[in-house]
């Protein structure tokens, strides 16, 4: 089981390839969009905003703050194995390891950038 730490910092590794890509990609493929990531074996949700500039800070979602718009529910060894390979994503949503809650056309804009 990885550690909270882990996974934040694989959520932060995943979001920094989007503030990666050139401002033209970034301009035309993202929307300013919340996502969140629910660790289930931890406990915890991790939040962070992306949009035209790229994904702002990973962080321990608050109590209280109203749904993010994208949300994905995985086990931390699964949130770090697919930071690791993003090309798993779907294979991991198939096999029922991930759940993805979202407009679908958001999710698949941020499957293609990453």
């Amino acid at each position: 089981m990885a550690t909270a730490d882990e996974c934040r910092r694989a959520l932060e590794s995943l979001t920094g390839r989007l503030s990666q890509l050139d401002e033209k990609t970034r301009q035309a493929h993202l929307r300013d969009r919340s996502l969140s990531c629910h660790v289930l074996d931890l406990g915890v949700t991790f939040t962070t905003r992306i949009g035209r500039d790229g994904a702002g800070p990973v962080a321990e979602a608050a109590d209280g703050v109203a749904p993010a718009q994208v949300r994905f529910t995985a086990r931390s060894d699964d949130v770090v194995a697919l930071a690791a390979d993003p090309g798993s994503f779907a294979r991991a949503w198939l096999a029922g390891r991930v759940k993805v809650e979202g407009n679908v056309f958001d999710l698949l804009a941020l499957r293609k950038l990453i």
